[in-house]
C-alpha cells in the first residue's frame, strides 16, 4: 500500500480521508485574500468538491493537454485538471525559453484555473507536469544530472535520493507541481532507444533506486515534509514492460508468460507504491498483443487490486489512441480499463466532447468517472493544492533563481558523475600523473549537449543546442583543463587530434572523448549494438601510431560493441551521459575520486544485439568495473569482426526514386513504371525525402495489393519506410507463399519518421523474387529504399 501522509492516511486513501491542510509550508507565503477565491479554501474535502461538479468539469479533470496547444483562456474556459509540457514544448512557443518564462506561464495557468465561476461550481486549481527525467533539464540553467543508466552504475540509493530532492526544488522554482519520473523500466534489450532511462537490466537494482528517487522527489511518506515545500508529485513509469519489448522496439509488444514477465518488469512497482508514489504512467507497449492503455486486467486487477495502488494512473502521449477501436479524440475504452488521466496533447477539445457524451449516454458509468476524478482531486489534496495554496510565484521557492542550478545541486551532480564512471580497461595509465602534458581530442570533448544526451533542453537533445543553452554547465574538456592546472600540468584541446602534430612538445597522454549523438525514445532504436561512428577509433589509432598513450572516454546511453576502440586504447572509461557537470569525469581520471562505478548492464562481446549476443558470452558482466589497482582486461586483442557493419547496404531494388532495371512493380496485375502510375486500388505518388521525388507514397484502396518482382537471391529485404497514420485493417506481406501480418509493426511505426523494416526467412519462410504488400482497408505508407541483403538472411524480422 502507499505511504502515509501527515493526517495518517495512505496516499490513496489520504485522499479519501484527509480534509485538513497537508502542507502548510507550501501555502504560507501569501495571504489568502490576495488570491482568487477558491472552493478549496473553504476546507472542502475532495468528495464534497466532486458533489458540486458538473459532468463537463469532471471530465476536464481527466484531460491533460500540452502547453503548446492551449492558452490560459482555454484553461479558464474548460478548467483542465492537469496540463503538461512535452519535450519540445516551451512557454510561449519557445522550447529554449528562460526559467522566468516558465514561472510566468505557470502563474497565468494558475490564475486562469482559479478564476471565479458563476454557476456555483467549485474552483479547482490546475497542476502542471513535466518530464524532469534527469533534473529539470528542459529549463536552461537547471542542473542536468546523469541519465539513469549512469546513476545505476553508482549503486547508491542515498545519492539518488539527494538528486531527487534537488530536482524537486528546481521544479518548484519554476512553478511546476508534478514530474513524470522516475522511469523504473528494466531494460532487457539495449537496442531500445530508452535504455539510458533504465537504472539496470536487473530488477533487484532498479527497485531500490527507483524508490529512492521517489522519496527524493516527494519526501518520505509518513513525515511532515511529505509533498511539502521543495517536493513535487512523482510518477513511476511505464507500467509495465516498456523495457522488454521484442527486439527493443519502442512501444512494441512484450510476449511471454504473464507471471514471468511481471516478475521482471513489474518487480519495481511494489517498492514504488510503498514509497508513496503519487502517480503511475501507463506504458505505450502491448502485453501479448493488448495495449496497456486498454488493458483492464493489468491496469485495474493487477495494479489496483494485487499491488494496491490507489493514486492516479496517467496515460502517455496519445497512448490511448493506440488502443484497438480508439482514436486520439475518442477512447472510452481507456477510462473503462483503469486510466484516470488522458495525456492528449493536441486533440483535447474533441476528446473532452466525446467523453462528456459517453458519460451522458451511459457508455462510461458515472461511478467510474467519479472514481477517476476523485483520484486527481486527492493528489491535489496531497500537494496542498486544495488547502489555500497560492499561485506559483508566491510560493516559498517560486522564483528563487539562486536555487536553479545552485552550487549545492551541481556538487551533487558532480559527485554522481564521478561515481558513475566505469573503467573497463586500464593499462596503468590511470590515474593521470601530476604534471602531465595532456591533449584532449574528439568533437564530444567540449560538447555539453552531447554529454547531456536526450531530454536536455529539447526532447531529442543535441541538434542546434550549444553550451549557451546550458548556462553554468561544465564540459568534459573544461573539467580536464582545470584538473590539469591544479595538478601542475597542461591540457590542450585538439578536437581533430591535430594539435600535437604542430606542437613542439609531444603530449604525455591523449584523452579521446567520443560517443553517441543525442537521441530520445524511438529515434534511438537500433537494429544491433554496433557503434559505427569511427571518429574516436581513428583518433585512438593515430595517437597509437605516434606512440602516445590514450584514454578513451566513451559517451553512450547503453552498452555498445566497441571492441575496436577497446583494442586501440590504453584505458577505456564508460562515461554514459553525465549531464551538465563534466568535471566529475576529470575527478576520476586524475584520481581525485576513486573509481567506484560498476556496470548495471552487461557489456556485449559481439555486435548483433538482442538475445543472441548473450549466447556467445558477455565481454563484461553486470557488476564489472576496475579500480586503479585492478589489472586491465586480457591483453589478447578482442575480436573486431562485426557482420552488422557490412550489412548496411545491398543490391538495390528501389533507390533514389527509381526501380532497378531488373525489378518491376505490379499493382493488382497493372504494371507501374517506376511506381508512378495507378493500378486497381493503388496510387503511387512521388515524394521528397532527401532529394526531389526520391521516395514514393503508396496508397492502398480496400483489398489492394502491390508486388515487387526481381532477381530471386534468397536474401533478406531491407526497406526504408515511413507510416504517417496507422493501418485501419490488416496489412500483410508475402514472399514465397507465406503471408505475414505486419499490422502491429506498422502501427508502432506511426508518426515516428523514417524507419527500417527487415524481412527475412525467420518470418516469411522464404525470401524469393517477389515481395507483395496487401491491405484489407485503406492505408498509405512511404518507401524510399528496397534492398536485398545476403548477410542479414538469418536475422530476426523487425520493423
Amino acid at each position: 500500500m502507499m505511504g502515509r501522509l501527515v493526517c495518517g492516511a495512505a496516499v490513496g486513501a489520504l485522499l479519501s480521508a484527509c480534509s485538513g491542510t497537508v502542507s502548510d509550508v507550501r501555502s504560507a507565503s501569501a495571504p489568502a485574500a490576495a488570491q482568487p477565491a477558491t472552493a478549496a479554501q473553504t476546507g472542502a474535502s475532495p468528495e464534497a468538491l466532486l458533489a458540486r461538479m458538473s459532468i463537463e468539469r469532471k471530465v476536464a479533470q481527466l484531460v491533460q493537454p500540452d502547453i503548446g496547444s492551449i492558452t490560459p483562456a482555454d484553461v479558464r474556459e474548460y478548467r483542465f485538471g492537469t496540463i503538461l509540457n512535452g519535450g519540445n514544448s516551451g512557454p510561449y512557443g519557445n522550447d529554449k525559453a528562460p526559467a522566468a518564462d516558465w514561472l510566468k506561464l505557470a502563474d497565468e495557468f494558475w490564475e486562469a484555473s482559479t478564476a471565479p465561476l458563476e454557476n456555483g461550481e467549485p474552483v479547482i486549481p490546475a497542476i502542471w507536469a513535466t518530464d524532469a527525467v534527469h533534473g529539470h533539464a528542459n529549463v536552461p540553467g537547471a542542473t542536468v544530472f546523469p541519465h539513469n543508466i549512469g546513476l545505476g552504475a553508482t549503486h547508491d540509493p542515498d545519492l539518488i535520493r539527494r538528486i531527487g530532492a534537488a530536482t524537486a526544488t528546481e521544479i518548484e522554482v519554476t512553478g511546476l507541481d508534478w514530474t513524470f519520473a522516475p522511469t523504473i523500466a528494466v531494460a532487457r534489450d539495449s537496442r531500445w532507444g530508452r535504455t539510458y532511462e533504465s537504472y539496470s537490466e536487473d530488477p533487484a537494482l532498479v527497485t531500490p533506486l527507483g524508490a529512492a528517487m521517489i522519496e527524493g522527489l516527494q519526501g518520505k511518506a509518513g513525515t511532515a515534509g511529505f509533498l511539502g515545500q521543495g517536493k513535487v508529485a512523482a510518477t513511476a513509469k511505464h507500467y509495465f514492460g516498456d523495457g522488454g519489448t521484442s527486439q527493443g522496439v519502442d512501444q512494441g509488444d512484450v510476449n511471454g508468460d504473464l507471471d514471468k514477465l511481471m516478475a521482471i518488469h513489474a518487480a519495481p512497482y511494489p517498492a514504488a507504491i510503498g514509497a508513496g508514489v503519487a502517480s503511475v504512467m501507463a506504458s505505450f507497449n502491448s502485453i501479448n498483443g493488448t495495449k496497456m492503455h486498454g488493458n483492464k486486467p493489468l491496469l485495474t486487477d493487477e495494479l489496483r487490486g494485487k499491488l494496491g495502488f490507489e493514486g492516479v494512473v496517467v496515460g502517455d502521449w496519445n497512448g490511448h489512441g493506440q488502443v484497438t477501436g480508439c482514436t486520439n479524440s475518442n477512447c472510452a475504452q481507456s477510462l473503462l480499463a483503469g486510466l484516470d488521466v488522458y495525456m492528449v496533447p493536441e486533440d483535447w477539445k474533441a476528446l473532452h466532447a466525446s467523453l462528456v457524451a459517453q458519460v451522458k449516454d451511459g457508455t462510461i458509468p458515472m461511478a467510474r468517472l467519479d472514481e477517476a476524478v476523485l483520484r486527481v482531486l486527492r493528489m491535489k489534496k496531497a500537494l496542498g493544492i486544495l488547502d489555500g495554496e497560492v499561485k506559483p510565484s508566491a510560493r516559498p521557492n517560486g522564483g528563487k533563481w539562486n536555487l536553479l542550478g545552485s552550487p549545492e545541486h551541481r556538487a551533487i551532480a558532480r559527485e554522481a558523475v564521478a561515481k558513475s564512471q566505469v573503467i573497463l580497461k586500464n593499462a596503468g595509465v590511470l590515474p593521470l600523473k601530476p604534471g602531465a602534458r595532456i591533449e584532449v581530442a574528439g568533437t564530444a570533448a567540449d560538447n555539453i549537449p552531447q554529454q547531456s544526451g536526450g531530454w536536455s533542453i529539447t526532447w531529442q537533445g543535441g541538434g542546434d543546442l550549444t553550451a549557451a543553452n546550458f548556462p553554468g554547465a561544465t564540459s568534459i574538456w573544461g573539467g580536464i583543463a582545470e584538473a590539469a592546472r591544479t595538478a601542475g600540468g597542461t591540457a590542450v584541446l585538439a578536437p581533430t587530434g591535430s594539435a600535437a602534430a604542430a606542437s613542439a612538445a609531444k603530449p604525455d597522454i591523449a584523452i579521446v572523448v567520443f560517443g553517441e549523438e543525442p537521441y530520445a525514445e524511438f529515434v534511438g532504436d537500433r537494429k544491433d549494438l554496433a557503434f559505427r561512428d569511427e571518429e574516436g577509433l581513428a583518433l585512438l589509432k593515430a595517437y597509437k601510431a605516434r606512440g602516445i598513450p590514450t584514454v578513451a572516454v566513451f559517451l553512450s546511453g547503453r552498452p555498445l560493441w566497441v571492441n575496436r576502440e577497446l583494442n586501440a586504447a590504453d584505458a577505456f572509461v564508460a562515461s554514459w551521459l553525465p549531464g551538465s557537470e563534466g568535471a566529475g569525469v576529470a575527478d576520476v581520471l586524475f584520481g581525485k575520486t576513486q573509481p567506484t562505478g560498476r556496470l548495471s548492464f552487461a557489456w556485449p562481446k559481439t555486435c548483433e544485439g538482442g538475445a543472441t549476443w548473450r549466447e556467445g558470452g558477455t565481454l563484461f558482466e553486470r557488476g564489472y568495473g576496475l579500480g586503479f589497482a585492478a589489472p586491465r582486461i586480457a591483453s589478447v586483442p578482442l575480436d573486431e569482426t562485426c557482420a552488422a557493419l557490412t550489412n548496411d547496404s545491398g543490391a538495390a531494388w528501389f533507390a533514389n526514386g527509381r526501380l532497378a532495371s531488373q525489378v518491376q512493380a505490379v499493382a493488382d496485375n497493372a504494371l507501374l513504371p517506376d511506381l508512378r502510375g495507378n493500378g486497381n486500388g493503388i496510387v503511387a505518388a512521388g515524394i521528397d525525402r532527401r532529394a526531389q521525388e526520391d521516395a514514393r507514397r503508396i496508397t492502398f484502396g480496400p483489398g489492394a495489393k502491390i508486388s515487387f518482382t526481381g532477381p530471386d537471391s534468397g536474401a533478406a529485404f531491407r526497406i526504408a519506410y515511413q507510416v504517417l497514420n496507422r493501418p485501419a485493417g490488416p496489412v500483410t506481406v508475402t514472399a514465397g507463399g507465406k503471408a505475414v501480418d505486419i499490422t502491429q509493426g506498422l502501427s508502432v511505426a506511426e508518426g515516428k519518421g523514417w524507419r527500417e523494416m527487415v524481412l527475412t526467412q525467420a518470418c516469411l519462410g522464404s525470401t524469393g523474387g517477389r515481395l507483395t504488400f496487401a491491405s484489407a482497408a485503406p492505408f498509405a505508407f512511404q518507401i524510399s529504399e528496397i534492398t536485398r541483403d545476403e548477410k542479414a538472411a538469418n536475422v530476426e524480422c523487425s520493423f
